[in-house]
């Protein structure tokens, strides 16, 4: 029987993750709807869900939407040819890539203008990596494990970097990394850690918890990269952890002989659904306690585009 429920703080969305979304409520509120989304907005079926029923529709091609339309570029951010695709199609185009990504995408530019090559480490497909690796495909490679380390080619080992996907675990990154400079000795690090500091807290949360939990269920959708990273991360600590969208999914056998009963979410999962499992676990008199184990205050402001058109609409 479960007696406590832990919700395991920092959870929940992530700056970038809360602009997306207040971006496509306020750019239905400018223009009405439909508004066209470039891809999910953020990987959440049942976030996607609500802004479909207030008429987001999101689309894989930029060709899918009529000419002249409203188009969202989703936080994953997106390659040059996208926006010279929606540029040609006469769409007002509104940049929800979340600023983490951006300063992917801008060091992307200035190390090609260095002439230094690019590795980089992420998931093949995942939008994020496609927006990457179609800004300068000449001179950027993907790898995801290790092994794939010794089949890349440069030019010139000297003039290297690599740069990493920003919902990957540190876990699964420090592998890769570890092989990369033991074949290219020279390589450059980006700047600063590329790791959303969203994923790496709620990771670190995760690991912080898990001694006092028999079960962790994340609330987050399986196309998420980072709610996926944070199963791994508790199920790589010996603790039984699930991935659910909302209550609903809840298995009774997972719970049979649970005492403790961990709760975190993804970086694009709303608390509103957290709450509903919270209340789903305590139905048996569980007592639900709140495990704050670091503090988030970090915030971006809304993409200018939309600020823009805002203000002319007021006038």
């Amino acid at each position: 029987m479960v007696e406590r429920v832990l919700l395991i703080s920092p959870r929940g969305y992530c700056a970038g993750v809360a602009r997306a979304i207040d971006t496509v409520e306020e750019a239905l509120k400018a223009f009405g709807s439909p508004i066209y989304v470039k891809h999910e907005i953020v990987h959440n079926k049942v976030v996607c869900d609500a802004l479909r029923a207030k008429g987001a529709i999101f689309v894989e091609e930029v060709s899918d939407i009529p000419e002249g339309s409203v188009c969202i570029f989703s936080a994953h951010g997106i390659a040059p040819s996208v926006r010279d695709s929606a540029k040609s199609r006469n769409l007002t185009t509104i940049d929800a890539t979340c600023p983490l990504v951006t300063k992917i995408h801008i060091e992307v530019g200035r190390f090609a203008r260095e002439g230094t090559e690019i590795i980089y480490i992420g998931h093949h497909g995942h939008p994020e990596a496609m927006g990457v690796m179609g800004i300068r495909p000449d001179i950027t490679q993907l790898i995801e494990r290790a092994e794939e380390v010794k089949d890349l080619k440069v030019k010139d080992p000297n003039r290297l970097v690599y740069l990493t996907q920003t919902t990957l675990s540190v876990t699964e990154c420090t592998g890769v990394i570890a092989a990369l400079k033991e074949m290219f000795p020279n390589i450059r690090a980006p700047p600063s850690s590329d790791i959303c500091y969203a994923t790496t807290n709620r990771q670190a949360a995760i690991k912080a918890a898990a001694r006092d939990c028999d079960l962790i269920l994340i609330v987050g959708s399986k196309n998420s990269s980072n709610s996926t990273r944070l199963v791994e991360t508790a199920r790589s600590l010996g603790v039984e952890a699930y991935l659910i969208d909302t209550a609903g999914d809840i298995r009774p056998e997972w719970l049979e002989g649970k005492r403790a009963v961990g709760v975190s979410a993804g970086a694009s999962a709303p608390e509103y659904v957290v709450q509903d499992v919270a209340s789903y676990l305590s139905r048996g008199g569980a007592k639900v306690e709140n495990l704050e184990l670091i503090k988030e205050n970090m915030r971006f402001t809304m993409p200018y585009e939309l600020h823009n058109v805002s203000t002319q609409r007021k006038r």
